[in-house]
């Protein structure tokens, strides 16, 4: 076994998205990852289909390098043994109501006292005090709730849901961060810490550049579609074939693009010179960047020009990007025996990340230190 985590036991005690994916990421970096499930298992076996072997593919995509054990926490019996498996970890996940686990008498405090030196990281809706303290959360509420769905979707369409979970992802991100800050300072002080990295923080954290103009001008920012609302052309734009997205940051930028297809002398015009009069007057731009890459094949022009320093990309569904040459170039599908995930996506020059457990491997105790 490898990985820059590698020595460090996880016991995974989370179900559904956020916390599952924190403890895939500690395992896939090395980290030795006991995931303990109630006897009819994680809730994300049934959200399909697709099914394979009766677990749907939800669960798959979260679950890779860990060993399950079936416990019922609500049994002495269970208890009993979570106390022992925390006795040997070095991080606890879990995303228990609060509550739920002091009622157990399994909970951080009771824990800590007995194992100063455990790292626990509690993933919840809110945390656990203040006006919405303890209550449940689930991505989609918190995207409404954090201000996410109302600038996502089109200026003259209702408030959309981000089309992936993206609250759920992030806050599994934001746990692994707080997991390696608290096992950074655990090497100093030798003692651990609680981390609570809850849904409705993360969706926040999500709200640049929205919030930041908001903080300046004090305007409740709107939904502009594809469309960035600071800078312009930063959007879908149509050619003769494919939609690609144009990512134009610079006035450098722009003005390679307009020599490209034949228009250099639109970067020079005055509602076009600057990116703030491209932002102001983008209606405008948009419909005469439209009319020229009308003779354009999309994916042919993307590439022509990122080639020539100007960002910019074919608008591709799941397949296409799951089956990209760069794609595979990058190691982002994994494949062991049937099983086919996406790979890390941080890259580590001598720790790499390892692909050593398909989801639904089962395992009744950590590994020892000395095999590790």
């Amino acid at each position: 076994m490898t990985g820059s985590l590698q020595g460090i036991k996880v016991l995974d005690l989370s179900r559904i998205l956020g916390g599952p994916l924190c403890g895939q990421i500690l395992g896939d970096h090395g980290a030795d990852v006991l995931k303990v499930e109630p006897p009819q298992g994680d809730d994300t076996r049934t959200w399909g289909p697709p099914f394979r072997d009766g677990v749907a593919s939800y669960y798959y995509g979260l679950n890779r390098n860990k060993r399950i054990q079936f416990l019922d926490l609500s049994t002495p019996e269970g208890q009993q043994r979570v106390r022992e498996l925390i006795a040997e970890a070095d991080v606890v996940l879990e995303n228990f109501k609060i509550g739920t686990m002091e009622k157990w008498g399994i909970g951080y405090e009771q824990m800590q006292r007995e194992f100063p030196q455990i790292i626990w990281c509690r993933v919840s809706g809110f945390g656990v005090d203040g006006p919405l303290g303890a209550l449940p959360g689930y991505d989609a509420a918190v995207q409404a709730m954090a201000g996410l769905m109302s600038v996502n979707g089109e200026p003259n369409g209702d408030p959309l849901r981000v089309g992936l979970p993206v609250v759920d992802m992030v806050t599994g991100m934001n746990a692994v961060i707080g997991v390696l800050l608290a096992l950074h300072e655990r090497g100093r002080s030798g003692q651990g810490q609680l981390i609570n990295a809850s849904l409705y923080d993360s969706g926040l954290s999500l709200l640049h550049p929205h919030a930041a103009n908001w903080f300046m001008n004090g305007k409740v920012p709107q939904r502009t579609g594809n469309a960035h609302p600071n800078i312009y052309p930063y959007d879908v734009v149509a050619t003769g074939t494919t939609p690609i997205f144009l990512a134009v940051g610079n006035d450098r930028q722009f003005k390679l693009l307009c020599e490209h297809i034949g228009r250099p002398t639109l970067s020079e015009e005055t509602s076009f010179a600057t990116a703030g009069q491209r932002s102001t007057n983008r209606v405008e731009l948009k419909a005469l960047l439209e009319a020229s890459l009308a003779k354009y094949d999309g994916v042919i022009l993307a590439d022509e020009l990122m080639a020539i320093g100007v960002p910019a990309a074919p608008v591709l569904n799941v397949e296409q990007a799951l089956e990209a040459p760069h794609t595979q170039h990058s190691e982002m599908v994994v494949q062991m025996g049937e099983y086919r995930g996406l790979g890390a996506p941080v890259k580590l020059s001598r720790t790499p990340a390892t692909y050593r457990h398909a989801p639904l491997s089962e395992g009744k105790e950590f590994l020892p230190r000395e095999d590790r």
